[in-house]
Parts: structure tokens; C-alpha cells; sequence
């Protein structure tokens, strides 16, 4: 099994477990996995309604969970059991742990560990901006991102787009395909916060392949290795005529990728402070 739905559940905002879940992920990159939040869990039925039709469809599926509220934990944990899903207790364990060597119970209050603080308000805005502006929606607004992502389909823009989210970055991502034109706004930005992503034509082959699974017969040209060295290629040409800076993806932890853009902000004196925007 080559893909999976991954579901970050949480009876807060699901940030802990969407950073360890991005964490484990990235140990697969020749992996297909999609992830989907659902938060503010306080009933078991608001997981499977949104699981369910996964698993119907065939889908395997994995859950992260950070809920404090034991007794909805063992709820959750005794379904997935029962449904052939795989669950990770991310708070369970550690809060027994404490709650032995410290003699005393949890408060079990959701959210406790976020701070009502600006640099945390900014976070989250971050995170529903790069959401909003993820494979190319609203064109129109790339100037207002900090961050702008371009590539080729699979070349983990939207993963490194998230990772980047978490660590306070307005973020856009564009794909570049054959025959069709980039945004115009493209050429109009500051080119020092514009980063271009590529492959290898070998690896990108191969996750387009798993990515096609039964129907590559349909849109085999989408793996193919030569329909894949033009997309490269094309997009490389256009990343040369902005001028701006192109990463490699391929073999590499999205969090590697995401410091090394870090990087260069700083280095072109662009570090954007979460309290200073």
C-alpha cells in the first residue's frame, strides 16, 4: 500500500498533532498520503462521519489524535480498531505518564497548551491563508503572500506550503504545467520571496505513477518519462526567466526544504516576524 488518508483529529486546533503527522510522513516520500483536520472533536460521530466515506471508498486510512478527554480517546481508539484503522495516541500515553510521576489528574481542558497571544493569531492566519491559496487559487492575491511556491504537479509544493504555515508564513504555491500560462501576477512580485521546486525526472516518475495507481491507462502521458522531462524542463525555462531561486525536492525532508527557504529570507534580509507584520 503505496497511498493513505492520514486525519488529524483534535478537540483543539490540531496543530501538535499536524506537526508530528508531517513529521512521520516526510520518513515516506515515495509515499502518496493525503491529510485532512478535524477539530474541535468532542463526540466520536464528527470522526466517522468524515473517515467513514474514506474507508467505503477503499482507502486506508490512519488517525493522529491529540484529545485530552480520556474516555472519548478510548471511543475513538476502540473504533478505529473495529474499522481496520490505524491510530496514534499522541497525548495519551504522555499524559498517563505525568499524571503518575506528578500524583494528580489532568485538568483535561482542550487547547491548553496554545497561549491567547498575537504571535499565535498570526500563526493560524497563516495557516488558513496558505489553505486558501494552495495549487493556484486566487491569483489575484499573490502579492499578499510572504511565500510563493512554484512547480510542476508533485513536487511537494503543497506539503512544504504547510510546513512552512506552521512556522508563521503566508504561503502560495502555483503549478506549472505544459501549455499553460503561469499567472501574469507572477512577474510583477518581489522575485526575492518567489522559490522555484524541482525533481529528479526518476523520482518524480515514480510518484506520478503511484499517484495514478489503476488509472494511469487513462492519463498514462502524466508519468510518462518523456512527457516528464519537458514538464521539467518548461518549468525550469520559466523559473530562469523570473530569475529567482529553484530547490531541489526530490530525496529530501520537507522540513530540510522549508529551513533552507528560511535561509534565504534571511539572508536577503526578508525574515518575517510573525509580531512585526
Amino acid at each position: 500500500m503505496n497511498s493513505l488518508h492520514v486525519f488529524i483529529v483534535s478537540d483543539s486546533l490540531g496543530d501538535t498533532a499536524a506537526a508530528l503527522a508531517a513529521a512521520a510522513v516526510s520518513q515516506f516520500p515515495q509515499a502518496d498520503v493525503d491529510v485532512t483536520r478535524i477539530i474541535k472533536v468532542t463526540r466520536l460521530d464528527q470522526v466517522i462521519e468524515v473517515v467513514r466515506p474514506r474507508l467505503e471508498a477503499g482507502e486506508s486510512c490512519c488517525v493522529f489524535h491529540t484529545l485530552v478527554d480520556p474516555a472519548l480517546r478510548d471511543e475513538l481508539g476502540i473504533w478505529a480498531a473495529g474499522n481496520g484503522v490505524q491510530q496514534v495516541d499522541l497525548l495519551g500515553p504522555a499524559l498517563s505518564s505525568l499524571s503518575a510521576a506528578l500524583q494528580r489528574d489532568p485538568v483535561t481542558q482542550p487547547g491548553a497548551i496554545h497561549e491567547v497571544s498575537d504571535d499565535y493569531f498570526h500563526r493560524i492566519e497563516a495557516m488558513e491563508f496558505t489553505v486558501n491559496h494552495d495549487d493556484g487559487r486566487r491569483p489575484d492575491e499573490l502579492h499578499l503572500a510572504d511565500i510563493v511556491l512554484l512547480g510542476v504537479s508533485r513536487t511537494s509544493k503543497t506539503p512544504l506550503s504547510l510546513v512552512l504555515a506552521q512556522r508563521g508564513y503566508r504561503v502560495a504555491n502555483v503549478p506549472l504545467a505544459l501549455g499553460v500560462a503561469p499567472p501574469e501576477q507572477i512577474r510583477t512580485l518581489d522575485k526575492r520571496r518567489v522559490f522555484g521546486l524541482v525533481t529528479s525526472v526518476e523520482v518524480l516518475t515514480e510518484v506520478r505513477q503511484q499517484r495514478l495507481g489503476r488509472a494511469s491507462g487513462i492519463a498514462a502521458s502524466y508519468a510518462d518519462p518523456a512527457q516528464v522531462q519537458k514538464d521539467l524542463d518548461e518549468a525550469r525555462a520559466y523559473m530562469r526567466s523570473l530569475g529567482i531561486l529553484v530547490l531541489r525536492t526530490d530525496n529530501r525532508a520537507i522540513e530540510e526544504v522549508a529551513t533552507q527557504v528560511e535561509g534565504y529570507l534571511a539572508g536577503f534580509g526578508l525574515r518575517i516576524e510573525p509580531l512585526a507584520r
